[in-house]
């Protein structure tokens, strides 16, 4: 089966980046530090907006809007990956073969990702709202703002949320990673 990509100019999107099976490559700092630095880098030189954004431990998950005339996330996702990649200083597990990967690749994220076009104002509020609960979703925090990874705090710091909100159970989100 051939995946397929919508492509939308000036679209907005969902996306979920999972690392190499499923590593815990981002429950560091020094990771996260060099994650936004692929972001800077590429944003500089292919301008996108991003809506909301959380780093989890193991994948992320972000809502991006491109520009009016534009519509390759894939690109500025493998310019994302590529950067990070070449920053990170890692030693494949003993367990992995080196004979697994296809050329020039290595064991940081998975080879795909998951993306959706937002359909309209609602779509895009059910999205944002996915990505600030994930943290509490995982119990890596107790409320979204508990969690320092994420857009949720910006979101409260614009008065379009209060800081105690979605705190322990009182939003229920079903599915995505």
């Amino acid at each position: 089966m051939q995946y397929r990509r919508v492509f939308v100019p000036g679209g907005t999107f969902f996306f979920t980046l999972v690392t190499f099976n499923r590593q815990k490559i981002f429950a560091l700092q020094h990771p996260i530090n060099l994650l936004r630095q692929a972001f800077r880098y590429t944003m500089q030189r292919h301008p996108f907006t991003i809506n909301a954004i959380v780093i989890l431990p193991d994948h992320l998950h972000a809502v991006w809007t491109l520009p009016e005339s534009d519509s390759d996330y894939p690109m500025r996702w493998r310019l994302i990956k590529s950067h990070f990649t070449r920053h990170w200083r890692v030693r494949l597990p003993q367990h992995l073969s080196a004979s697994r990967l296809h050329k020039g690749e290595q064991q940081v994220w998975q080879r795909r990702y998951w993306e959706h076009l937002i359909h309209d104002e609602a779509d895009l509020t059910r999205h944002v709202e996915y990505i600030h609960y994930n943290p509490v979703k995982h119990g890596l925090s107790v409320t979204p703002f508990d969690w320092a990874y994420s857009s949720f705090r910006t979101y409260v710091q614009q008065g379009l949320y209060p800081e105690c909100w979605a705190g322990e159970d009182t939003f229920p989100v079903q599915g995505g990673a």
